[in-house]
Protein backbone atom coordinates (compact mmCIF):
# COMPACT_ATOMS: atom_id res chain seq x y z
CA UNK A 1 0.00 0.00 0.00
CA UNK A 2 1.19 3.24 -0.99
CA UNK A 3 2.86 5.34 1.94
CA UNK A 4 1.16 8.87 2.08
CA UNK A 5 3.03 11.88 1.82
CA UNK A 6 4.82 13.97 4.58
CA UNK A 7 1.95 16.36 5.70
CA UNK A 8 2.74 20.26 6.33
CA UNK A 9 1.73 21.55 10.23
CA UNK A 10 -1.13 24.22 9.69
CA UNK A 11 -3.49 26.24 12.31
CA UNK A 12 -6.12 24.47 13.32
CA UNK A 13 -8.66 26.38 15.69
CA UNK A 14 -5.80 27.40 17.83
CA UNK A 15 -3.39 24.24 17.86
CA UNK A 16 -0.82 22.87 15.17
CA UNK A 17 -2.31 19.97 13.07
CA UNK A 18 -2.01 17.82 10.06
CA UNK A 19 -4.60 17.04 7.65
CA UNK A 20 -4.59 13.33 8.72
CA UNK A 21 -6.08 14.62 11.71
CA UNK A 22 -8.53 17.19 10.31
CA UNK A 23 -9.45 15.98 7.23
CA UNK A 24 -12.37 13.76 8.35
CA UNK A 25 -13.24 16.59 11.29
CA UNK A 26 -17.01 17.79 10.91
CA UNK A 27 -17.89 13.88 11.32
CA UNK A 28 -15.85 13.49 14.88
CA UNK A 29 -17.04 16.59 16.12
CA UNK A 30 -20.47 15.34 15.87
CA UNK A 31 -19.15 11.91 17.16
CA UNK A 32 -22.43 10.22 18.52
CA UNK A 33 -20.88 8.85 22.05
CA UNK A 34 -22.29 6.33 24.10
CA UNK A 35 -22.45 7.15 28.15
CA UNK A 36 -20.01 3.41 28.50
CA UNK A 37 -17.44 4.91 25.98
CA UNK A 38 -14.23 5.16 27.72
CA UNK A 39 -11.68 6.96 26.13
CA UNK A 40 -7.80 7.26 26.49
CA UNK A 41 -6.36 10.69 25.77
CA UNK A 42 -2.81 11.70 25.69
CA UNK A 43 -0.33 13.85 23.56
CA UNK A 44 1.33 11.48 21.59
CA UNK A 45 4.32 9.05 22.57
CA UNK A 46 3.26 9.47 26.48
CA UNK A 47 1.62 5.41 26.69
CA UNK A 48 -1.12 5.56 24.76
CA UNK A 49 -0.19 1.68 23.23
CA UNK A 50 -0.17 0.50 26.70
CA UNK A 51 -2.44 1.99 28.26
CA UNK A 52 -5.23 1.37 25.79
CA UNK A 53 -3.84 -2.50 25.78
CA UNK A 54 -4.30 -2.85 29.58
CA UNK A 55 -7.75 -1.40 29.30
CA UNK A 56 -8.63 -4.34 26.53
CA UNK A 57 -7.22 -6.90 28.66
CA UNK A 58 -9.17 -5.67 31.81
CA UNK A 59 -12.32 -5.64 29.89
CA UNK A 60 -12.32 -8.36 27.42
CA UNK A 61 -9.48 -10.55 28.02
CA UNK A 62 -11.71 -13.38 29.31
CA UNK A 63 -14.94 -12.48 27.14
CA UNK A 64 -12.84 -11.79 24.05
CA UNK A 65 -9.84 -14.12 23.99
CA UNK A 66 -10.19 -15.10 20.13
CA UNK A 67 -9.37 -11.35 19.42
CA UNK A 68 -6.24 -11.60 21.13
CA UNK A 69 -5.08 -13.36 18.26
CA UNK A 70 -7.20 -11.91 15.46
CA UNK A 71 -7.04 -8.57 15.61
CA UNK A 72 -4.85 -5.68 16.15
CA UNK A 73 -4.87 -2.82 19.03
CA UNK A 74 -5.60 -0.30 16.29
CA UNK A 75 -9.06 -1.91 15.24
CA UNK A 76 -9.68 -3.07 18.91
CA UNK A 77 -9.47 0.56 20.46
CA UNK A 78 -9.97 3.31 17.21
CA UNK A 79 -7.33 6.54 16.64
CA UNK A 80 -10.63 8.32 16.69
CA UNK A 81 -9.85 11.65 14.64
CA UNK A 82 -6.95 9.49 12.37
CA UNK A 83 -7.97 9.76 8.72
CA UNK A 84 -5.78 8.66 5.64
CA UNK A 85 -6.84 8.07 2.31
CA UNK A 86 -7.00 4.53 1.50
CA UNK A 87 -7.19 3.83 5.07
CA UNK A 88 -10.24 3.28 7.27
CA UNK A 89 -11.27 6.38 9.19
CA UNK A 90 -11.14 5.72 13.01
CA UNK A 91 -14.26 7.44 13.35
CA UNK A 92 -16.20 4.73 11.41
CA UNK A 93 -13.93 1.82 13.16
CA UNK A 94 -15.28 3.36 16.42
CA UNK A 95 -18.95 3.32 15.15
CA UNK A 96 -18.43 0.13 14.03
CA UNK A 97 -17.51 -1.38 17.57
CA UNK A 98 -19.91 -3.82 18.78
CA UNK A 99 -18.19 -4.94 22.25
CA UNK A 100 -19.05 -2.70 25.36
CA UNK A 101 -17.48 -0.86 26.47
CA UNK A 102 -16.34 0.94 23.38
CA UNK A 103 -12.98 2.10 24.10
CA UNK A 104 -11.68 5.12 21.59
CA UNK A 105 -8.22 6.82 22.21
CA UNK A 106 -7.56 10.21 20.95
CA UNK A 107 -4.75 12.71 20.92
CA UNK A 108 -6.75 15.85 21.00
CA UNK A 109 -6.32 18.64 23.16
CA UNK A 110 -9.10 18.90 25.70
CA UNK A 111 -11.11 21.47 24.18
CA UNK A 112 -11.07 19.83 20.52
CA UNK A 113 -12.53 16.61 22.35
CA UNK A 114 -15.94 16.16 20.78
CA UNK A 115 -19.05 17.10 23.25
CA UNK A 116 -20.92 14.29 23.34
CA UNK A 117 -18.22 12.63 25.67
CA UNK A 118 -18.56 15.04 28.28
CA UNK A 119 -22.70 15.18 27.45
CA UNK A 120 -23.02 11.70 28.04
CA UNK A 121 -20.43 12.09 31.28
CA UNK A 122 -18.24 9.44 29.17
CA UNK A 123 -15.38 8.44 31.60
CA UNK A 124 -11.94 9.53 30.38
CA UNK A 125 -8.27 8.38 31.10
CA UNK A 126 -5.74 10.47 30.66
CA UNK A 127 -1.92 9.65 30.27
CA UNK A 128 0.64 12.14 30.56
CA UNK A 129 4.69 11.33 30.71
CA UNK A 130 7.70 13.56 31.11
CA UNK A 131 8.60 15.81 27.93
CA UNK A 132 12.14 15.07 28.11
CA UNK A 133 11.44 11.11 27.36
CA UNK A 134 8.31 12.57 25.01
CA UNK A 135 10.82 14.69 22.67
CA UNK A 136 13.16 11.73 22.30
CA UNK A 137 9.87 9.06 21.58
CA UNK A 138 8.53 11.73 19.30
CA UNK A 139 11.56 12.08 17.41
CA UNK A 140 12.00 8.75 16.56
CA UNK A 141 8.36 7.84 16.01
CA UNK A 142 8.47 10.70 13.48
CA UNK A 143 11.13 9.06 11.73
CA UNK A 144 9.19 6.20 10.89
CA UNK A 145 5.97 7.42 10.79
CA UNK A 146 5.19 9.17 7.42
CA UNK A 147 2.11 10.49 8.94
CA UNK A 148 3.88 13.33 10.22
CA UNK A 149 6.57 16.14 9.31
CA UNK A 150 9.84 15.23 8.52
CA UNK A 151 11.84 15.25 12.10
CA UNK A 152 15.04 16.55 10.66
CA UNK A 153 17.81 16.24 13.49
CA UNK A 154 17.35 15.79 17.49
CA UNK A 155 18.44 19.72 17.95
CA UNK A 156 16.29 21.16 15.40
CA UNK A 157 13.46 19.05 16.72
CA UNK A 158 13.71 19.19 20.07
CA UNK A 159 13.85 23.20 19.55
CA UNK A 160 10.50 22.78 17.68
CA UNK A 161 9.19 20.30 20.12
CA UNK A 162 9.71 23.18 22.58
CA UNK A 163 8.08 25.53 20.39
CA UNK A 164 4.86 23.83 20.43
CA UNK A 165 5.48 23.29 16.18
CA UNK A 166 3.89 19.78 16.52
CA UNK A 167 0.72 17.95 15.44
CA UNK A 168 -1.47 18.21 18.79
CA UNK A 169 0.43 21.69 19.62
CA UNK A 170 2.47 21.90 22.69
CA UNK A 171 3.14 19.34 25.24
CA UNK A 172 2.37 21.99 28.01
CA UNK A 173 -0.35 23.15 27.15
CA UNK A 174 -1.67 19.40 26.41
CA UNK A 175 -1.16 18.16 30.13
CA UNK A 176 -2.45 21.73 31.46
CA UNK A 177 -5.10 21.51 29.74
CA UNK A 178 -6.29 18.23 30.89
CA UNK A 179 -5.58 18.83 34.56
CA UNK A 180 -7.47 21.79 34.41
CA UNK A 181 -10.18 19.58 33.56
CA UNK A 182 -9.70 16.79 35.66
CA UNK A 183 -10.44 19.80 38.71
CA UNK A 184 -14.16 19.98 37.69
CA UNK A 185 -14.84 16.95 35.69
CA UNK A 186 -14.98 13.91 38.11
CA UNK A 187 -14.56 10.90 35.37
CA UNK A 188 -11.48 11.53 34.63
CA UNK A 189 -8.46 9.95 35.75
CA UNK A 190 -5.46 11.11 35.03
CA UNK A 191 -2.56 8.78 35.38
CA UNK A 192 1.31 9.29 35.08
CA UNK A 193 3.54 6.97 32.87
CA UNK A 194 6.13 7.61 35.32
CA UNK A 195 3.80 6.03 38.20
CA UNK A 196 2.90 2.94 35.80
CA UNK A 197 6.60 2.20 35.45
CA UNK A 198 7.04 2.53 38.95
CA UNK A 199 4.25 0.28 40.40
CA UNK A 200 2.02 -1.02 37.88
CA UNK A 201 0.00 -3.25 40.18
CA UNK A 202 -1.09 0.03 41.88
CA UNK A 203 -2.03 1.74 39.40
CA UNK A 204 -4.31 -1.01 38.17
CA UNK A 205 -5.51 -1.05 41.41
CA UNK A 206 -6.81 2.48 40.89
CA UNK A 207 -7.56 2.31 37.43
CA UNK A 208 -10.33 -0.70 38.47
CA UNK A 209 -11.49 1.96 41.26
CA UNK A 210 -12.35 4.30 38.88
CA UNK A 211 -13.97 1.84 36.49
CA UNK A 212 -15.70 -0.05 38.97
CA UNK A 213 -14.04 -3.23 38.38
CA UNK A 214 -12.72 -5.65 40.48
CA UNK A 215 -10.84 -8.51 38.61
CA UNK A 216 -9.20 -11.55 40.80
CA UNK A 217 -5.54 -11.65 42.11
CA UNK A 218 -5.06 -14.20 38.88
CA UNK A 219 -6.50 -12.08 36.20
CA UNK A 220 -4.83 -9.02 37.68
CA UNK A 221 -1.38 -11.40 37.52
CA UNK A 222 -2.55 -12.18 33.95
CA UNK A 223 -2.64 -8.59 32.89
CA UNK A 224 0.42 -7.56 34.56
CA UNK A 225 2.23 -10.51 32.59
CA UNK A 226 0.78 -9.58 29.21
CA UNK A 227 1.44 -5.76 29.13
CA UNK A 228 5.02 -6.12 29.87
CA UNK A 229 6.74 -4.15 27.38
CA UNK A 230 9.31 -7.05 26.45
CA UNK A 231 5.80 -9.02 25.58
CA UNK A 232 4.10 -5.81 23.86
CA UNK A 233 6.87 -5.54 21.84
CA UNK A 234 6.91 -8.82 20.77
CA UNK A 235 2.99 -9.54 20.36
CA UNK A 236 1.88 -8.76 16.90
CA UNK A 237 -1.43 -7.17 18.38
CA UNK A 238 0.05 -4.61 19.94
CA UNK A 239 3.73 -3.96 18.16
CA UNK A 240 2.29 -2.57 15.18
CA UNK A 241 4.19 -4.95 12.92
CA UNK A 242 1.42 -4.68 9.96
CA UNK A 243 0.28 -1.00 10.17
CA UNK A 244 1.52 -0.17 6.45
CA UNK A 245 2.32 3.43 7.08
CA UNK A 246 5.13 3.33 9.78
CA UNK A 247 9.08 1.85 8.28
CA UNK A 248 9.48 -0.33 11.15
CA UNK A 249 13.13 -1.13 9.49
CA UNK A 250 13.77 2.81 10.37
CA UNK A 251 13.09 2.52 14.07
CA UNK A 252 10.32 0.11 16.08
CA UNK A 253 7.08 1.09 17.09
CA UNK A 254 7.61 0.22 20.43
CA UNK A 255 11.49 1.32 21.05
CA UNK A 256 12.23 1.69 24.89
CA UNK A 257 9.24 1.79 27.32
CA UNK A 258 11.89 2.91 29.59
CA UNK A 259 11.78 6.51 31.92
CA UNK A 260 15.31 8.62 31.96
CA UNK A 261 15.96 7.37 27.92
CA UNK A 262 16.46 11.11 26.81
CA UNK A 263 19.55 10.97 29.31
CA UNK A 264 20.70 8.91 25.93
CA UNK A 265 19.93 12.69 23.63
CA UNK A 266 20.04 15.45 25.63
CA UNK A 267 23.13 17.36 26.05
CA UNK A 268 23.21 19.11 29.55
CA UNK A 269 22.77 21.93 28.06
CA UNK A 270 19.39 21.10 26.56
CA UNK A 271 18.38 19.32 29.43
CA UNK A 272 18.74 22.45 31.86
CA UNK A 273 17.10 24.54 28.61
CA UNK A 274 14.47 21.98 29.16
CA UNK A 275 13.73 22.24 32.64
CA UNK A 276 13.52 26.06 32.46
CA UNK A 277 11.09 26.15 29.49
CA UNK A 278 8.47 24.00 31.39
CA UNK A 279 9.12 25.40 34.56
CA UNK A 280 7.90 28.53 33.15
CA UNK A 281 5.27 27.06 30.34
CA UNK A 282 2.96 25.00 33.22
CA UNK A 283 0.66 26.78 34.91
CA UNK A 284 -0.68 24.37 37.50
CA UNK A 285 2.32 24.42 40.21
CA UNK A 286 0.28 20.76 41.31
CA UNK A 287 1.36 19.08 37.88
CA UNK A 288 4.70 17.79 38.43
CA UNK A 289 6.71 15.12 36.43
CA UNK A 290 9.48 13.28 37.13
CA UNK A 291 11.65 12.69 34.69
CA UNK A 292 13.83 9.73 36.51
CA UNK A 293 12.48 6.71 38.68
Amino acid sequence: METPPRPELFDFHGVSMTKYFTDNWDNVKNFKAKADDIVIATYPKSGTTWVCYLLDRLYFGKTHPEKETSLPLYIRVPFLELCIPGHPKGKDLADELTITPRLIKTHLPVQLVPETFWEHNCRVIYVARNPKDVAVSHFHFCRMNSIHPAPGDWDGFLQRFMDGNMAYGPWHEHVDGWWEKKQTYPKLHYIFYEDLTENLGQEIDKLCSFLDLSPSAEEKESIISAVKFDRMKDNKVTNFTNAPLMNLKLSPFMRNGKVGDWKSHFTVAQSEQCDEHYKQKIRNPALQFRTEV
